[in-house]
């Protein structure tokens, strides 16, 4: 039992550990924000003398918030949307039409995840540049391309435990593939929907890489590209530097925070089923 017990508190004692480690820098970045730029240079880990709000109303200015979280708002939601729609669909008749070359495809699909993106990204920069798709729409079909073999795999494994017998009893009643898809197939995925938009949302919004190398028209850049933009032009305001830094956080760490109980719920079902 004390056996036990000493684990129990190596266990915890680690926990807090790494928790400590993981929220240090968020603390010491949030810290840094509401500092003047004396401050920060004279300590970076103390306590504000004097809480400077207008580090937050210069960033938000110069980072061009509107037109920043506009356009990363565009691009995640029309990707993931579109990812949840192809990447069930593809998942669904995976699922239901069992040979060997879905079978393939399907392990196509899995192995896809092993890929970094660093592999495939001069090929790919220089395709899309040939096509004249270096803009949002182009940037979308890659993030579909990139985000469905982890979707097809979640959807896939939640699939397998939809009853066949709802979607036979469908297309007896007279409905075709698309019908019985999209009035009984699609509303039984909902757990497993969020899951997946979460998880590609969260990757798509914080994502720099593609960003960087795709748009490269003014007015176009997604938040995390023009925070780095940003830091370029004023590289030694470190004060409005951080403000930014937190400003681009706010609206992602929100969104999990809403919505965070569904990922384990639907991966987690996903794994069962």
């Amino acid at each position: 039992m004390k056996y036990k017990d000493r684990i129990k508190g190596l266990m915890i004692l680690m926990g807090v550990i790494v928790a400590i480690a993981w929220v240090a820098p968020v603390f010491i970045l949030l810290n840094s924000s509401f500092k003047s730029l004396k401050e920060i240079y004279i300590s970076i880990l103390a306590f504000p003398k004097e809480i400077v709000f207008s580090n937050y109303t210069q960033a938000f200015e110069k980072l061009d918030f509107v037109q920043s979280f506009t356009n990363s708002i565009m691009i995640t939601v029309i990707s993931t949307l579109i990812i949840i729609l192809f990447s069930s669909m593809t998942a669904w008749v995976l699922v239901r039409n069992k040979s060997k070359k879905s079978t393939i495809i399907f392990m196509l699909f899995a192995s896809a995840l092993l890929v970094p993106f660093q592999c495939v990204m001069l090929p790919l920069v220089d395709l899309m540049s040939h096509l004249n798709l270096m803009n949002r729409f182009g940037i979308v079909i890659m993030y579909l391309g990139f985000g469905s073999s982890m979707s097809v795999v979640l959807f896939h494994g939640f699939i397998k435990n939809i009853p066949l017998e709802l979607e036979e009893a469908a297309m007896i009643d007279g409905c075709n593939i698309f019908q019985t898809y999209f009035h009984i197939v699609l509303p039984l995925l909902k757990p497993i929907m969020v899951t997946v938009s979460i998880i590609n949302a969260m990757w798509i919004w914080n994502d720099f890489l593609l960003p960087q190398l795709v748009i490269n028209k003014t007015g176009w850049q997604t938040l995390p590209l023009k925070t780095y933009l940003f830091f370029g032009q004023f590289a030694k305001r470190w004060d409005l530097g951080t403000a930014a830094l937190i400003i681009g956080m706010i609206p992602i760490i929100v969104f999990y925070i809403a919505s965070q109980k569904y990922v384990v719920k639907g991966v987690t079902d996903g794994a069962i089923k």
